[in-house]
């Protein structure tokens, strides 16, 4: 939290996928707003998933981040708190009638779009093809917001998008809930990864920022690690309760969630000198009570 470690905390921040795979990792300080970061991993991951839409929290969204999602053909979804304070936009030549007369009451000015579209359309070409990194980018615009006329169009091009969304957020409750859903699977991941995350009593102790990447990614691949275990595991156990006759919906089995860690030793003894293994292409047994129920995995 930034006002605790101003100055002296990072954050981890981290891209976590619809199936709980983690793609991205990014030290980044508490000083600079996670919306800066928000297009880093997106673009530039070595990953085979097709992204096709994004969510994050409150404080992953400007509206210079909604244009540049728009611009790169991506679909923002962010959760906005006090949502019933945000601004809506239209189009100055839009006329408004009834209910909507009081809502959209704020235009933007599609002359600035006009005349930057190229531009735009370079930047968000630049983002997709990974020419340089999208947080540089969304930074320096940032930076020289009042004064950069480039800047003022992708802000105006993304309150249009942001109209979108919010009025899309309030209408589909199945899109809500999707929000709140995958932001879930993203905060199980926190709990799990600070579990993993004890030595030097969850410090980053490492002061050059390549270093504290390695040390993020490292925390990244043990905890897709244990999400693979996890998911490989719970298909064994729900494999084996069908074969014994147990009807399963299949909606409780969409719910099952592979950031489970009770079943993980974090602070005992690691006993390396004899490993033995299951023969490639086995799994360890499950343990069965009463041939029926699985008590644990």
């Amino acid at each position: 939290m930034r006002r605790y470690f101003a100055g002296s905390g990072a954050t981890i921040y981290t891209w976590t996928s619809d199936r709980h795979a983690q793609y991205g990792t990014r030290i980044i300080p508490t000083t600079v707003r996670e919306a800066t970061h928000v297009l880093d991993a997106i673009f530039d991951n070595e990953t085979d998933l097709e992204i096709e839409e994004h969510t994050t929290d409150t404080a992953g969204y400007t509206d210079l981040i909604f244009g540049l999602f728009e611009l790169t053909g991506l679909t923002f979804s962010p959760r906005i708190r006090d949502i019933a304070d945000q601004r809506l936009w239209r189009l100055r030549t839009t006329p408004t009638t009834g209910p909507a007369a009081g809502l959209l009451t704020h235009r933007i000015n599609p002359e600035r779009i006009h005349q930057r579209w190229d531009d735009m359309c370079r930047v968000a070409a630049t983002i997709r093809h990974g020419h340089e990194p999208a947080s540089l980018l969304v930074a320096r615009l940032q930076g020289s917001a009042r004064q950069n006329h480039l800047t003022r169009a992708i802000q105006e091009y993304g309150r249009l998008a942001k109209t979108v969304s919010i009025l899309r957020y309030l209408h589909d409750e199945h899109h809500r809930r999707r929000i709140h859903n995958q932001l879930n699977k993203g905060e199980s991941l926190h709990a799990l990864r600070r579990l993993i995350f004890f030595a030097n009593q969850g410090e980053i102790r490492r002061r050059q920022p390549d270093d504290q990447d390695i040390q993020g990614e490292c925390l990244t691949l043990i905890t897709n690690a244990v999400i693979a275990w996890n998911t490989t595991y719970i298909t064994q156990a729900v494999d084996h309760l069908q074969q014994t006759g147990t009807d399963i919906d299949q909606q409780h089995i969409a719910r099952l969630s592979p950031t489970g860690h009770n079943h993980i030793n974090f602070y005992g003894r690691y006993d390396f000198t004899n490993p033995q293994p299951p023969p490639t292409g086995t799994y360890r047994p499950l343990r069965v009570e009463h041939d029926r129920n699985i008590s644990a995995i």
